[in-house]
C-alpha cells in the first residue's frame, strides 16, 4: 500500500502581475518593461544577432545587451525600450481608454500586446 501524504498549502490567486504579487514598487512599470524586453530579445533572436552585433545595431555596449537578455532592466526606462524597438523597425501603438470596475485609481492597467508578424 502506498501512503498518501497531504500537506496544507495556502494558494493565493495571482493578480496577473507577478511584480504586484511580489509587492515590488511600480509593478505596472516593471511588467511593461519586462514585456518590452521580451519582444526586443525575440527580435534579436529572429535576426540571429549575437550580443556584440545587437549592441552595435542598438547603440549599446555588450554588457547592456547581456543585462537586457537576462531581464535585468534597472538601467532601462520604458522610453529607452521604445527607442530600441524603433531601431528594430517596430511601430508602437498606445491605446488610451476608460477603465471600468477598478477601485484603485493610482496606477493604470497597462497591457503590451504583440501584433502577429
Amino acid at each position: 500500500m502506498s501512503k498518501k501524504i497531504t500537506t496544507d498549502i495556502d494558494i493565493e490567486e495571482s493578480s496577473g502581475n507577478v511584480f504586484a504579487d511580489l509587492d515590488l514598487p511600480k509593478p505596472e512599470e516593471c511588467l511593461v518593461k519586462a514585456d518590452l524586453a521580451i519582444q526586443i530579445n525575440k527580435l534579436i533572436k529572429q535576426r540571429k544577432l549575437n550580443q556584440t552585433m545587437a549592441a552595435k545595431l542598438l547603440g549599446l555596449d555588450q554588457p547592456k545587451i547581456s543585462a537586457l537578455s537576462r531581464g535585468r532592466l534597472t538601467g532601462f526606462s520604458v522610453e529607452r525600450l521604445f527607442r530600441l524597438l524603433s531601431i528594430l523597425n517596430q511601430d508602437i501603438e498606445i491605446v488610451i481608454k476608460p477603465h471600468h470596475n477598478r477601485k484603485n485609481h493610482s496606477a493604470p492597467y497597462i497591457h503590451v500586446r504583440y501584433a502577429n508578424s
